[in-house]
């Protein structure tokens, strides 16, 4: 059983990875589009809800936990925009950017179970 600080510091590394893979993504080859796609300059807006929530928060789980949420809603927002304005084509369809952007909410809604595991104490699920 993993104690509450456990939980936590796998949130953070969750959380982290997400973003630092992000960044890389999005700056190294790009997810929308080629490489230098300004489309890609959404993903920081992604980050920058993550990061004013956590500051919100001040880093306490239960609130990290609605920040990361926030983060994976505004990552969900950034994929329906590119699909639905067709950005990025001809070089990333919309598959691709389903299961790219997918990925990352994925690990932020990840992130956000984690550190509402954290503010519970690391209770089961339905635990009191």
């Amino acid at each position: 059983m993993h104690t509450r600080k456990t939980t936590y510091r796998w949130a953070v590394v969750v959380a982290l990875v997400a973003a630092l893979f992000l960044v890389w993504l999005s700056l190294g080859v790009g997810i929308i589009g080629r490489d230098g796609d300004p489309a890609n300059l959404m993903y920081f807006g992604v980050l920058g809800v993550g990061v004013i929530g956590a500051l919100v928060a001040r880093f306490r789980p239960g609130g990290m936990a609605r920040a990361l949420v926030a983060t994976a809603l505004a990552q969900t927002s950034v994929a329906v925009f590119a699909v639905i304005a067709g950005l990025g084509l001809p070089w990333s369809g919309a598959l691709e950017l389903v299961i790219l952007n997918g990925f990352f909410v994925a690990l932020f809604a990840g992130s956000a179970w984690l550190f509402r595991r954290a503010a519970l104490g690391g209770a089961e699920p339905g635990a009191v």
